[in-house]
């Protein structure tokens, strides 16, 4: 792996903790806690690659620990390895039944340790690599539908919780249909790679996301943003496109290819779910193509 993983010890015996740390430190980068408590905390802050747990420790034990970690969608993918002085099968097959991916006994071998740690990271790592390619669109390469949808649901839940705006913007190729005719589905496929490369391009915060939404359409979701900063990022990725100059003949609006969008805002009292967010930019755009297209129509 090129990028050193991130690895966490949660184990209450300051000795075991050393001798992991040791072991493991020349290969990743190695975080260190005593308690669930602490593990738990440590992970809200800090993303970490795979976790090394001991069962038996005062408070919360490593089972409580891990059942927490599965409860919550952003940790349940993190492979937790337990470590324990009991060699008891039973306890291995509950840790197992609960979602571990590994069990060591101790007193440990320390090139067992490594082995095991590189397997589940490198498990890991291939594991990441599917769900990226199963997120992505295999034309544009920017993400797909299914990675909106989690996105926005995502971010949703977040504006809910800590009462700050959410806007999301709903986005189509003017005439896409003429341009396919006129020009062949191998140059209208070129044109959607432009199209999608040039609107991602203009995403500056880590926060911005846009997505293929279906078709020639696009979309954008962007977290802590209101109408007003909305309409302003909305115009400029309109003028993106229009920056690309792709001729379009066939258009009925312009002479190159031109984007029409559609704005919404949990600004709106009236908006109560995600979905309803959706459709409001969805009355958006269609209120800017009756418009004459090439514009940005916010409700």
């Amino acid at each position: 792996m090129s990028k050193k993983a991130k690895v966490l010890i949660v184990d209450d015996d300051a000795l075991n903790r050393i001798v992991l740390e040791k072991t493991l430190s020349d290969e990743h980068e190695v975080f260190l806690v005593k308690s669930g408590d602490e593990a738990l905390t440590f992970i809200k802050t800090t993303q970490v690659d795979l976790i090394i747990l001991d069962i038996v420790m005062p408070g919360m034990n490593g089972y409580e620990v891990l059942v927490k970690l599965k409860e919550d969608s952003a940790t349940q993918m993190i492979p937790v390895i337990f470590i324990s002085a009991n060699s008891s099968h039973d306890d291995e097959s509950k840790g197992l039944e609960l979602g571990a991916m590994d069990y060591i006994t101790k007193p440990f071998c320390s090139s067992i340790v490594r082995v095991r740690v590189r397997n589940q990271l490198l498990i890991k790592q291939k594991n990441d690599l599917l769900e990226m390619l199963a997120s992505i669109d295999g034309l544009t390469e920017i993400p797909n539908r299914r990675n909106l949808d989690e996105n926005l649901s995502r971010e949703w839940r977040k504006s809910k919780r800590n009462n700050t705006p959410l806007s999301v913007l709903l986005m189509d190729i003017d005439h896409f249909k003429r341009y396919n005719d006129t020009y062949g589905h191998r140059a209208g496929d070129d044109c959607l790679k432009a199209v999608a490369q040039a609107l991602a391009a203009q995403c500056e915060r880590g926060s911005d996301f846009i997505a293929r939404y279906g078709g020639e359409e696009f979309a954008a979701v962007l977290s802590g943003v209101d109408k007003a900063e909305a309409t302003g990022f909305a115009n400029k990725l309109r003028n993106a496109v229009n920056a690309l100059n792709i001729a379009h003949k066939a258009s009925l609006n312009a002479e190159h290819v031109t984007i029409s969008i559609g704005v919404a805002s949990t600004e709106n009292a009236s908006i109560e779910t995600e979905q309803a967010l959706l459709e409001e930019a969805d009355l958006g755009l269609y209120a800017a193509k009756e418009g004459g297209r090439n514009q940005v129509v916010a409700r």
